[in-house]
């Protein structure tokens, strides 16, 4: 389970399982003159199975259309794939804030890396809720004998030194479910990254991080998001509404079937219904209804806005909370397949009244499509994560969040969940 770094240690795997599919990013690292480069040279998804809700439901399924996704990415890659950096989300992962307070150890009183390693441990004894585990631990600042809002206190002298933190936290289950099911398709996991982090590491800058932004993943069954501000993760969430609801509404509202609403939402779809032509009509035989129906695009648009309406109310509550409704300088960055509706940009802005911008990866090269495919941001950030935990990438170019992660312990703990 550990990195294998064998013949293709240059070889990096992001695995993300969504309720509505499953998408690998292949990745290499590839040296161009003094400096490695991040390379996508596949990607690949399949329908997704016995997943709903960030959360497996029936392990066999999983297996199914981990291996449909993982025979097609080995297909196009022409390489065997025996270990991925593997996203987890649902509405079960809960943040929670934690302080962790060390005497400074060294004679001299001089702070090195390990002392800062044992205050981030002393905030990792938090109490956990019963059967949940800790997926990340976030230093966001540090306090040296008082003196508060320091990023790094390496090479400072002090007596005391505080850290506080932001704590993340997923169910047992759900993490033992997830990782049996990749397991049996013969994969290693080079660990677990809260998804919505992944999305953050593909698809915005450190500057965007310092000025405050919010990256919001609008997935099948679920939207996540995590709000940045001055470099640090100020929170995270999770809402149990994605755009399989759109859909659903669709299906309701014209009478036809889910797959003929899916198509007509992402063709036809749009949340700004006064930019339609009240007699735009569609043929829903076109779309792949058996019968020759006609429904309005307007009406459909309507139906798009007031789901996508009420997602966008649950998210600027979760702002409110914060104390950051229509205070965050760098905007919001919209990620996941549901951010590909018509319209949504514009509808966020004044939604939210924030910057809005599309959230594909960055600092990316590629042979394949996918890195423009906003489904696949997931996935791409996972590479980019293993790239930077694997420390043979540029740090200014795959980002500085990881490194204060203390990467791979979590690892060790679902190490011992199987024989």
């Amino acid at each position: 389970m550990m990195f294998r770094r064998g013949a293709k240690s240059d070889i990096i795997g992001g695995l993300d399982v969504g309720s509505t599919a499953v998408r690998i990013a292949i990745g290499q690292l590839v040296p161009v003159g003094e400096r490695v480069e991040l390379h996508i040279i596949g990607a690949a998804e399949a329908p997704s199975e016995g997943v709903h809700r960030g959360v497996v439901t029936s392990i066999d399924d999983t297996v199914s259309s981990i291996s449909a996704c993982l025979e097609k990415a080995e297909r196009m890659t022409g390489i065997p794939i025996e270990h991925v950096w593997v996203g987890i989300s649902g509405n079960q992962i809960i943040s929670a804030e934690s302080k962790g307070v060390v005497a400074v150890s060294k004679a001299n009183g001089e702070i090195t890396e390990e002392e800062m390693e044992r205050a981030i441990e002393a905030a990792r004894m938090v109490a956990t809720p019963l059967n949940y585990e800790i997926l990340h631990v976030i230093p966001k600042s540090y306090t040296v004998d008082g003196q508060v809002g320091i990023k790094d206190p390496t090479g400072m002298t002090g007596v005391r030194l505080e850290v506080d933190t932001q704590i993340i936290q997923g169910l047992t289950s759900q993490i033992k479910n997830l990782t049996k099911a990749i397991y049996r398709t013969k994969l290693d996991i080079d660990d677990l990254v809260l998804s919505i982090l992944a999305n953050a590491e593909a698809a915005v800058t450190e500057k965007q991080k310092e000025l405050g932004v919010a990256i919001i993943n609008l997935g099948g069954a679920t939207t996540s998001l995590v709000v940045f501000e001055e470099g640090d993760l100020l929170d995270t969430a999770v809402l149990p509404i994605g755009s399989e609801h759109i859909s659903a509404d669709l299906a309701i509202g014209l009478r036809t079937s889910i797959d003929v609403a899916e198509r007509l939402k992402l063709e036809y779809g749009s949340v700004l219904p006064k930019e339609v032509g009240k007699k735009e009509e569609l043929d829903l035989y076109e779309l792949g209804s058996a019968n020759h129906e006609m429904a309005s695009r307007k009406f459909a648009c309507e139906i798009i806005e007031a789901r996508v309406e009420e997602i966008f109310d649950k998210i600027e509550a979760v702002f409110k909370k914060m104390g950051r409704s229509g205070r965050l300088p760098a905007g919001v960055v919209l990620t996941g397949g549901g951010a590909k509706l018509t319209g949504l940009v514009e509808f966020t802005k004044n939604k939210l009244r924030l910057p809005a911008t599309l959230g594909y990866p960055l600092n990316i090269t590629s042979v394949t499509d996918k890195v423009n495919d906003l489904a696949f941001t997931t996935a791409i950030g996972l590479v980019k994560w293993g790239a930077t935990v694997q420390g043979t990438a540029e740090k200014n170019e795959l980002g500085g969040l990881i490194s204060r992660f203390g990467a791979g312990k979590f690892s060790r703990w679902f190490k011992g969940l199987f024989p």
